[in-house]
């Protein structure tokens, strides 16, 4: 028997008891004539303490051969400790060593294994194995398991089935890239891993399953950033026989259960918002709405004098600051260079103090005088001492500038607290959005998404202005889940395929499995994916999901602990009947 308790059980009430305990030996102390080691383990830390009047010399001088990091093994008894802990649940006692015996002996580690640890996050990742031993990751990896379990029981206990899907599936067009397997019994021929089970989820739907959900790993060959992986895991589910109401209501009542159990927050009804006025209020489609500074649009009001800039703008929109007014003209100047940066892309940027007086000073008087400033005022909901700032410009790439400079005000005022939660459905998302560079619609969702009810006709005629039976599920400025009422008849499928510039030879070659599974009965029916690792991150009170996954890629999709990818030896190219074209200059 390795150990008889866990490093972070043993109390008071176990004083006088003969125990065996395992572990790390997360710092050492030698005193000379008494030696504390804190041995560790998942559970927590244990103290032990070796002094020779009660110790021999042979155990003394084994316990000042212990290095940081060795496992251990060892017998003795529980004892008070004299100068106790309180900052840790075993800080009444400590263990006096009859035994110790070295399981292995460790590498001096290339940082501390601390919570504050002097490691680089690179450096950390490439031993990431010794980084899951300090208890900001350790406690991430078991706050993911906890949410996970919710997740589980709540949609079982709601007669939703868990099934696995295909890992190696078919390419498809739309979407991101494809990661591709080459296939050895197959020459020539390729897999490719999924991007989602979606056709999958929707075969059983027409198989009868009803209720179903996955904890799935998906993969996506794109750019990386700081929310997002190339492999990365959804809470992918989907029901038969429901309306988008349905779908609502069933996975709000997750969401809430999840806040509930795992934060200990009751949030009522969640607000439901149109993707046209996310835009126009916030300039995105999952906005923060735990705070103000909603967008005012101000172009009857401001394109009506001899200001170029405004006059030639197909939008004029500005957000009110709160408390801006006390900002320098160098704060200003500063604000101004940060929307001028490629990031956000901005020209340049109009702003009004609100003077406590009721007057108002703007960097265009020359144009405005106090009447018109002042509706700008109304506009944007601006009070006494705060900042109006003012972008314009083509409509949807001011939207993305300001909504950009909103978040980064936000941060800077503190207004995004990690501890409060504001869940927000999206609805009534576009169908399709038109692609400059192929010149051709794609879908905002993906092909199998239906249009609203009585929109269908409008494809003929305006694609733009069709909107999805879809819908995402928004939480603190993130998207962490999204969805739709699934097109369930083979005619409507087929035209919108004819739509996206599919032939029928193609659609019938990348989709036909399902064009011909929908001419055996399928029921009307949609779903929902959640990004468990982003909706983790949230809860957990964070927005960086790395954290949250035991083995992450960084932000070139390496992972730098196996040094993965890698090159393949020229046999097992040539049993895939492959070989590569390596150009050189």
């Amino acid at each position: 028997m390795y150990r008889s308790h866990t490093n972070g059980e043993l109390r008071s009430e176990h004083i006088n008891q003969e125990v065996t305990l395992s572990g790390w030996v997360q710092k050492v102390r030698d005193k000379g004539f008494m030696i504390w080691i804190d041995l560790r383990d998942r559970y927590g830390i244990t103290q032990l303490i070796f002094d020779e009047e009660r110790s021999s010399s042979a155990l003394m001088n084994q316990a000042k051969t212990l290095g940081r990091e060795f496992v251990i093994q060892v017998k003795g008894t529980v004892i008070e400790r004299t100068s106790k802990n309180p900052n840790i649940p075993t800080g009444d006692i400590e263990i006096l060593v009859s035994e110790l015996k070295v399981l292995n002996e460790a590498l001096l580690p290339p940082f501390t294994i601390e919570d504050e640890t002097d490691g680089g996050e690179e450096l950390r990742m490439k031993y990431r194995y010794l980084d899951i031993r300090r208890n900001p990751v350790k406690e991430n990896l078991i706050f993911r398991h906890k949410v996970t379990q919710e997740v589980r029981n709540y949609l079982s206990n709601k007669g939703f089935i868990e099934v696995e899907t295909p890992y190696l599936i078919k390419s498809t067009p739309e979407g991101a890239r494809d990661f591709v397997v080459p296939s050895r019994m197959n020459e020539g021929q390729f897999y490719a891993l999924p991007q989602s089970p979606q056709t999958f989820k929707q075969l059983l739907m027409i198989g009868g399953m009803d209720k179903y959900f996955q904890i799935v790993k998906c993969f996506r060959d794109e750019d990386l950033r700081a929310d997002r992986q190339p492999e990365f895991t959804q809470i992918d589910c989907e029901m038969a026989f429901v309306e988008q109401e349905d779908i609502l209501n069933a996975f709000e009542g997750l969401t809430r259960h999840l806040l509930k159990e795992i934060n200990g927050v009751e949030i009522g009804e969640f607000p439901r918002m149109t993707y046209d006025e996310a835009m126009k209020r916030y300039g995105n489609d999952k906005p923060d709405i735990r705070f103000g500074m909603e967008f005012g649009e101000l172009n009857n009001i401001a394109q009506h004098k001899d200001f170029n800039v405004f006059n030639s703008a197909e939008l004029v929109v500005g957000i009110a600051i709160p408390k801006g007014n006390s900002y320098s003209r160098k704060d200003i100047d500063k604000l101004i260079d940060w929307v001028r940066r490629p990031q956000v892309g901005a020209l340049g940027m109009v702003y009004v103090r609100c003077n406590d007086d009721g007057t108002f000073k703007s960097s265009v008087d020359k144009f405005y005088d106090q009447k018109d400033l002042a509706k700008w005022v109304e506009k944007t909901g601006a009070k006494k001492g705060d900042l109006i700032c003012v972008l314009s410009g083509e409509t949807n790439k001011v939207r993305a500038q300001l909504s950009a400079l909103r978040m980064e005000m936000a941060e800077r005022l503190g207004l995004r607290n990690p501890k409060e939660f504001a869940p927000l459905w999206v609805v009534d998302f576009p169908l399709l959005e038109w692609d400059e560079e192929t010149e051709r619609y794609h879908a905002m969702h993906h092909p199998f998404t239906s249009p609203k009810p009585g929109q269908l006709e409008l494809l003929a005629t305006k694609p733009g202005d069709v909107k999805a039976n879809a819908y995402d599920l928004v939480l603190n400025g993130n998207e962490i889940g999204g969805g739709s009422i699934r097109i369930h008849d083979k005619e409507t499928q087929a035209l919108m395929f004819d739509y996206l510039g599919f032939t029928p030879e193609e659609a019938k070659a990348q989709f036909g499995f399902l064009m011909n599974a929908f001419e055996y009965g399928a029921p009307p029916h949609g779903g929902i994916a959640f990004g468990l690792d982003r909706l983790v991150a949230i809860l957990g009170g964070q927005e960086t999901i790395r954290d949250f996954i035991a083995f992450p890629k960084n932000n070139s999709g390496r992972d730098v602990m196996i040094d993965a990818p890698a090159p393949i030896d020229e046999m097992q190219l040539g049993e895939l009947s492959l070989k590569l074209n390596i150009k050189t200059d």
